[in-house]
C-alpha cells in the first residue's frame, strides 16, 4: 500500500473512534488528526525531530495544520489519554509481561540532575531507562498497560493483573508474584510451560524491529509517556487492519512489517 493511502486510511479508522471528541475553538488540529501523528510517530521509530522533518517534508498537504515541532510534542504529551480508546476488551485468557526500554547508555548515568531512567536489566543485560508492562488478551491485543523506570519489580504492575480479576485469568512469568497479597486471577508459568505466553515474545519481538522501541530517546517522563501510549495505539490499530483471521490451527498470527515506515 502507498504510504499516502496508508496515512489517509489510518486517519479513517482513528477518526472512526474519535468522532466522539471535541475540537477545542482554537486548535488547528482535530483530535483525529492528533492520535494519528502521535500513531506515525511511533510507527517511524525515529527521534522527534527526525520524524518533524519527514513530516513536514512530504506529508504537510495532508496535515496542513501541523503546529512547529514543540507544540506538535506537546500536544502529543497532553492528549495521549485519548489512546484508551483503542485499548482491546479483556478475554477470559490474558498475558502479561515487561519491556525494557534503554534512554541512555550506561555509562551516562548519573551525568544529569534531569535523568528519568534507573539502572536495571533487561533481556540479561544492564539498561538504564524505563519498563513498560503490557496486559495483552488471548488473540494478542493490549487490554492494559503501565510503565515505570527499570529498576522497578515486575510485582509493582499487580494493578493491572487485579483490574481484570473478574474476567480474566492473567498468565505471567515467575517475576511477578510479590512477596504477599498477589491478586487471585494470577497464575504463575514458569519456563517451558504454557507456551500460549509466547504471544508476548511475538508482540514485544515486531515492536522492536518495526517501532525500533528497545531504545528512545526522551528527556522528559511525560513525553516517554506519551511515546509508549502511542505505540500501544499503533499496534492496536495496524494488527487489525485486515481484521483478526484464524490459522487452520486456530492460531492468529499477528503481523506489523507490512506498515513500517
Amino acid at each position: 500500500m502507498p504510504t499516502e493511502e496508508f496515512i489517509i486510511d489510518l486517519f479513517c479508522r482513528v477518526d472512526e473512534v474519535l468522532r466522539g471528541v471535541p475540537k477545542h475553538s482554537q486548535a488547528r488540529l482535530w483530535p483525529s488528526e492528533v492520535v494519528t501523528l502521535g500513531i506515525l510517530f511511533a510507527l517511524k521509530g525515529s527521534g522527534n525531530r527526525a520524524c518533524y522533518r519527514w513530516l513536514t517534508k512530504d506529508w504537510r498537504k495532508l496535515f496542513p495544520g501541523v503546529p512547529h515541532r514543540t507544540r506538535l510534542f506537546r500536544l502529543f504529551k497532553a492528549h495521549h489519554a485519548w489512546i484508551t480508546s483503542f485499548l482491546a476488551s479483556p478475554t477470559l485468557l490474558g498475558v502479561i509481561d515487561t519491556y525494557g526500554i534503554e534512554l541512555i547508555h550506561p555509562w551516562r548515568e548519573g551525568r544529569s540532575p534531569h535523568q528519568i531512567g534507573k539502572k536495571g536489566r533487561s533481556n540479561h543485560r544492564w539498561i538504564v531507562g524505563g519498563k513498560l508492562c503490557l496486559l495483552r488478551n488471548q488473540w494478542g491485543l493490549v487490554v492494559g498497560w503501565d510503565c515505570a523506570t527499570a529498576n522497578v519489580h515486575d510485582s509493582h504492575f499487580q494493578a493491572l493483573i487485579a483490574a481484570v480479576q473478574d474476567t480474566t485469568v492473567v498468565c505471567a512469568d515467575t517475576g511477578f508474584p510479590a512477596a504477599q497479597g498477589d491478586p487471585p486471577n494470577l497464575k504463575v508459568c514458569p519456563r517451558g510451560t504454557w507456551n500460549q505466553r509466547m504471544v508476548v515474545e511475538t508482540v514485544l519481538s515486531m515492536l522492536t524491529l518495526v517501532c525500533h522501541f528497545k531504545k528512545v530517546m526522551h528527556r522528559g517522563g511525560d513525553y516517554f509517556r506519551a511515546r509508549l501510549a502511542f505505540t500501544v495505539a499503533a499496534f492496536n490499530v495496524l494488527v487489525q487492519w485486515n481484521g483478526l483471521r484464524p490459522a487452520p490451527d486456530g492460531m492468529i498470527h499477528l503481523s506489523l512489517a507490512e506498515f513500517s515506515l
